[in-house]
Protein backbone atom coordinates (compact mmCIF):
# COMPACT_ATOMS: atom_id res chain seq x y z
CA UNK A 1 0.00 0.00 0.00
CA UNK A 2 2.80 2.51 1.04
CA UNK A 3 4.34 1.83 -2.20
CA UNK A 4 1.42 2.58 -4.44
CA UNK A 5 1.13 6.21 -2.38
CA UNK A 6 4.66 6.83 -3.36
CA UNK A 7 4.09 5.98 -6.54
CA UNK A 8 1.43 8.41 -6.90
CA UNK A 9 3.15 10.91 -5.13
CA UNK A 10 6.05 10.72 -7.56
CA UNK A 11 3.52 10.83 -10.61
CA UNK A 12 1.78 13.80 -8.91
CA UNK A 13 5.22 15.46 -8.77
CA UNK A 14 6.71 14.05 -12.52
CA UNK A 15 3.09 15.96 -13.73
CA UNK A 16 3.70 18.88 -11.83
CA UNK A 17 7.36 19.50 -13.00
CA UNK A 18 6.15 18.54 -16.51
CA UNK A 19 3.57 21.91 -15.95
CA UNK A 20 6.07 24.36 -15.08
CA UNK A 21 7.78 24.99 -18.43
CA UNK A 22 4.56 25.45 -19.93
CA UNK A 23 3.10 28.05 -17.07
CA UNK A 24 6.62 29.58 -17.63
CA UNK A 25 5.92 30.05 -21.40
CA UNK A 26 2.66 31.52 -20.78
CA UNK A 27 3.79 33.68 -18.35
CA UNK A 28 6.67 34.92 -20.72
CA UNK A 29 4.19 35.16 -23.50
CA UNK A 30 4.15 38.65 -25.31
CA UNK A 31 0.85 40.15 -25.17
CA UNK A 32 0.50 40.30 -28.99
CA UNK A 33 1.05 36.56 -29.15
CA UNK A 34 -0.77 35.36 -26.22
CA UNK A 35 -3.78 33.90 -27.89
CA UNK A 36 -5.23 30.70 -28.97
CA UNK A 37 -7.23 30.25 -32.37
CA UNK A 38 -8.51 26.43 -34.08
CA UNK A 39 -5.82 25.26 -36.46
CA UNK A 40 -7.41 25.69 -40.38
CA UNK A 41 -7.22 21.40 -41.09
CA UNK A 42 -8.30 20.14 -37.65
CA UNK A 43 -9.68 23.29 -35.22
CA UNK A 44 -7.12 21.67 -32.91
CA UNK A 45 -6.43 25.03 -30.20
CA UNK A 46 -3.11 26.07 -30.68
CA UNK A 47 -1.58 29.03 -28.17
CA UNK A 48 0.73 31.70 -30.25
CA UNK A 49 2.82 31.84 -27.27
CA UNK A 50 4.68 28.88 -29.26
CA UNK A 51 5.84 31.65 -31.68
CA UNK A 52 7.34 33.29 -28.79
CA UNK A 53 10.91 34.41 -29.77
CA UNK A 54 10.33 34.00 -33.48
CA UNK A 55 9.45 36.62 -35.92
CA UNK A 56 5.82 36.12 -37.21
CA UNK A 57 4.43 37.45 -40.21
CA UNK A 58 0.43 37.16 -39.82
CA UNK A 59 -1.90 37.84 -42.89
CA UNK A 60 -5.34 37.90 -43.39
CA UNK A 61 -5.97 35.06 -46.35
CA UNK A 62 -8.80 34.50 -48.67
CA UNK A 63 -8.71 31.94 -51.74
CA UNK A 64 -10.71 33.71 -54.32
CA UNK A 65 -9.19 37.51 -54.28
CA UNK A 66 -6.63 38.88 -56.74
CA UNK A 67 -3.38 38.54 -54.57
CA UNK A 68 -3.98 34.83 -53.28
CA UNK A 69 -1.70 34.10 -55.80
CA UNK A 70 0.94 35.41 -52.65
CA UNK A 71 0.32 32.77 -50.89
CA UNK A 72 2.91 31.08 -53.04
CA UNK A 73 5.80 33.71 -52.31
CA UNK A 74 4.56 33.25 -48.23
CA UNK A 75 5.12 29.87 -48.20
CA UNK A 76 8.80 30.59 -50.24
CA UNK A 77 9.30 33.23 -47.50
CA UNK A 78 8.56 30.86 -45.08
CA UNK A 79 10.77 27.90 -46.07
CA UNK A 80 13.32 30.26 -46.87
CA UNK A 81 13.28 32.13 -43.63
CA UNK A 82 11.87 29.18 -40.88
CA UNK A 83 15.53 27.91 -40.06
CA UNK A 84 16.29 31.81 -38.98
CA UNK A 85 13.41 32.12 -37.09
CA UNK A 86 10.62 33.03 -39.19
CA UNK A 87 7.40 31.78 -38.96
CA UNK A 88 4.30 32.95 -41.23
CA UNK A 89 0.82 32.78 -39.82
CA UNK A 90 -2.13 32.69 -41.94
CA UNK A 91 -5.93 33.78 -40.86
CA UNK A 92 -8.64 32.97 -43.60
CA UNK A 93 -11.34 35.75 -43.32
CA UNK A 94 -14.93 36.57 -45.23
CA UNK A 95 -14.22 39.94 -44.13
CA UNK A 96 -13.88 40.85 -47.41
CA UNK A 97 -16.57 38.49 -49.10
CA UNK A 98 -13.89 36.38 -50.76
CA UNK A 99 -13.29 33.38 -48.58
CA UNK A 100 -16.89 31.57 -48.76
CA UNK A 101 -15.77 27.93 -47.96
CA UNK A 102 -15.56 26.44 -44.33
CA UNK A 103 -12.27 25.40 -43.02
CA UNK A 104 -11.54 21.53 -44.85
CA UNK A 105 -12.62 23.77 -48.03
CA UNK A 106 -10.12 26.37 -47.59
CA UNK A 107 -6.80 24.00 -45.65
CA UNK A 108 -7.74 22.26 -49.04
CA UNK A 109 -7.24 24.89 -51.42
CA UNK A 110 -4.04 26.60 -49.53
CA UNK A 111 -2.47 22.59 -49.05
CA UNK A 112 -3.41 21.80 -52.78
CA UNK A 113 -3.19 24.98 -54.74
CA UNK A 114 -0.09 26.76 -53.05
CA UNK A 115 1.46 23.93 -51.08
CA UNK A 116 1.06 25.71 -48.19
CA UNK A 117 2.84 24.17 -44.84
CA UNK A 118 2.95 27.27 -42.61
CA UNK A 119 0.46 27.79 -39.71
CA UNK A 120 -3.00 28.77 -40.87
CA UNK A 121 -5.65 28.69 -38.57
CA UNK A 122 -9.34 29.21 -38.63
CA UNK A 123 -11.59 31.56 -41.07
CA UNK A 124 -12.08 34.75 -38.59
CA UNK A 125 -12.95 37.90 -38.58
CA UNK A 126 -9.76 40.37 -38.85
CA UNK A 127 -11.60 43.92 -38.76
CA UNK A 128 -14.11 46.00 -36.98
CA UNK A 129 -15.73 45.50 -33.73
CA UNK A 130 -15.71 41.24 -34.76
CA UNK A 131 -11.98 41.38 -35.20
CA UNK A 132 -10.40 38.14 -34.01
CA UNK A 133 -8.34 38.86 -30.17
CA UNK A 134 -4.87 38.75 -32.58
CA UNK A 135 -6.18 41.55 -34.90
CA UNK A 136 -7.80 43.73 -32.32
CA UNK A 137 -4.84 43.69 -30.50
CA UNK A 138 -2.48 44.25 -33.57
CA UNK A 139 -4.95 46.88 -33.92
CA UNK A 140 -4.45 48.47 -30.39
CA UNK A 141 -0.58 48.49 -30.46
CA UNK A 142 -1.28 50.79 -33.61
CA UNK A 143 -1.17 48.42 -36.96
CA UNK A 144 -3.50 50.16 -39.70
CA UNK A 145 -6.69 47.39 -39.73
CA UNK A 146 -6.99 45.57 -43.27
CA UNK A 147 -8.61 47.25 -46.12
CA UNK A 148 -8.06 44.41 -48.07
CA UNK A 149 -6.75 40.73 -48.03
CA UNK A 150 -3.06 40.02 -47.76
CA UNK A 151 -1.94 42.67 -45.03
CA UNK A 152 0.96 41.34 -43.59
CA UNK A 153 1.97 42.34 -40.11
CA UNK A 154 5.09 41.82 -38.52
CA UNK A 155 5.74 40.83 -35.20
CA UNK A 156 9.38 41.24 -33.69
CA UNK A 157 11.27 38.45 -31.66
CA UNK A 158 10.45 40.48 -28.22
CA UNK A 159 6.64 40.50 -29.39
CA UNK A 160 6.35 43.89 -30.44
CA UNK A 161 4.58 44.87 -33.52
CA UNK A 162 7.73 45.85 -35.80
CA UNK A 163 5.34 47.30 -39.07
CA UNK A 164 2.36 46.43 -41.82
CA UNK A 165 2.55 45.76 -45.42
CA UNK A 166 -0.49 46.18 -47.38
CA UNK A 167 -1.63 43.73 -50.07
CA UNK A 168 -0.02 45.30 -52.77
CA UNK A 169 3.53 44.82 -50.90
CA UNK A 170 4.21 41.40 -52.01
CA UNK A 171 5.97 38.69 -49.85
CA UNK A 172 9.20 39.43 -52.26
CA UNK A 173 9.02 42.94 -52.02
CA UNK A 174 12.46 44.12 -51.27
CA UNK A 175 11.57 46.59 -48.55
CA UNK A 176 9.05 44.00 -46.63
CA UNK A 177 12.11 41.26 -47.10
CA UNK A 178 14.65 43.78 -45.23
CA UNK A 179 12.17 44.84 -42.68
CA UNK A 180 11.90 40.76 -42.01
CA UNK A 181 15.58 40.30 -42.07
CA UNK A 182 16.32 43.59 -39.97
CA UNK A 183 13.68 41.47 -37.83
CA UNK A 184 15.71 38.10 -37.74
CA UNK A 185 18.84 39.56 -37.24
CA UNK A 186 17.31 41.58 -33.74
CA UNK A 187 18.03 40.04 -30.44
CA UNK A 188 15.03 38.66 -28.28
Amino acid sequence: MRTMAAAAATLGLLTLLALLPRVAAAADCPVLLNHQFPRLQDEAPQNLCQYAGRVAVVVNTASYCGFTSQYEGLEKLHARYKDKGLVVLGFPSNDFSQEPGDNKKIADFCYNTYGVKFPMFAKSSVKGSEANTLFAAMMKAGAKEPSWNFNKYVIGRDGKLVGSFGSMTRPDDGKFVAALEKALAAPQ
